[in-house]
């Protein structure tokens, strides 16, 4: 689920029969719980306005959703061999790391 640009994760606990969710695109814990999805969907909601009420009633800046921006140390011959082969395909750093990264994320554990 998705709220003010805030993603959640949702997990099901069969033996107390509750939906348990996380925010994921932050640093910051917010979580919530319900016994369906209205339910489950309000919780969420109303855990991040509260998140987002309890930062400004203290005068500091809720953590913001992830920017996109990635900052990655690799070594020189890597970063050679990344700049190299993005030419070869005629594409951006950036592109071709990001396509590496979809790779990664989305294939099926053995």
């Amino acid at each position: 689920m998705k709220y003010k640009d805030y993603e959640s994760f949702i997990t099901f606990d069969e033996e107390a029969r509750l939906f348990h969710g996380e925010v994921i695109n932050i640093r910051d814990v917010i979580t919530f719980q319900g016994t369906n999805v209205d339910e489950l969907e309000k919780a969420f909601q109303d855990s991040v306005d509260d998140y987002l009420d309890f930062c400004a009633s203290r005068g500091e800046h809720p953590d913001k959703p992830f920017s996109g921006k990635l900052i990655v140390r690799i070594t020189p011959e890597l970063h050679r061999e990344v700049s190299a082969k993005a030419k070869k395909e005629r594409v951006s750093i950036n592109h071709l790391i990001a396509e590496a990264l979809t790779e990664y994320t989305t294939r099926k554990k053995k």
